[in-house]
């Protein structure tokens, strides 16, 4: 693995599930027991902001209360590890809106669907870091009005920070994707644009996805074996 320098990883629901967060499977139209278009796009939010605010307080709650698991502490130790030997760089892109990547360590974080634990206002564009409820619908802590909404990017709304993800693809040596369905989009094109750059691409994941013919290699396990068994790879 000596050519490797600059890595790109993207995690998905499957690196949480073992840490006992639940997975998004939209195949029945529930999320949660939830209809999709009630609690996860701008128009359910604005019919109905009460239910929508409930959802996100009880996944908030139950996030925090989460641990990383063993595929967390992984990718943080290989950041750690490959910035020490000067290798190169691992950029970490999640869909996930847990906060177990930055708890188990990792920096070069980048959260693409937004965060649990940070609240946005959507009077004046501010954004804050959140461990509380927003049913009760506090004021924002910069502006003071009652307009914070869950900073999650809903369907129909734009990945954060794109412009970066594709930035450090076409510098990517190798793609790794981790417990992703490789169903939604824009996430879904990054192993064909790795693989337009030459990058290696490799899915680890329970189950072939919907986009496992695009990657070299894929490795089928639970995450939290599969991870630090790469990891190991990687850094030996």
């Amino acid at each position: 693995m000596a050519q490797i320098r600059n890595i790109l990883i993207l995690t998905g629901a499957g690196i949480s599930a073992e840490s006992g967060i639940r997975t998004f499977r939209a195949s029945d139209g529930l999320w949660e027991d939830h209809r999709i278009e009630d609690v996860a796009t701008p128009e359910g939010f604005a019919r109905d902001p009460v239910l929508v605010h409930r959802f996100y307080d009880a996944r908030r709650t139950g996030a925090l209360a989460a641990q990383p698991n063993a595929a967390h502490l992984a990718l943080a130790r290989l950041e750690r590890e490959w910035a020490q030997a000067a290798r190169g760089s691992v950029t970490l892109v999640t869909q996930n809106v847990d906060d177990l990547h930055g708890r188990a360590g990792s920096k070069g974080l980048i959260h693409m669907h937004g965060e649990l634990a940070s609240a946005w206002c959507a009077a004046c564009d501010a954004r804050h870091r959140w461990m509380g409820t927003l049913i009760d619908a506090p004021a924002c802590p910069a502006c003071g009005k009652a307009a914070l909404r869950p900073d999650i990017v809903w369907f129909g709304e734009m990945p954060y920070r794109m412009e970066e993800i594709y930035a450090a693809l076409r510098e990517a040596d190798l793609f790794v994707s981790i417990g992703t369905s490789g169903a939604v989009y824009p996430a879904a094109g990054f192993v064909r644009a790795a693989r337009e750059v030459g990058a290696r691409c490799l899915e680890l994941n329970l189950e072939r996805s919907e986009g496992s013919r695009w990657f070299h290699e894929t490795r089928l396990g639970m995450a939290g074996q599969l991870v630090p068994a790469w990891v190991e790879e990687m850094l030996g």
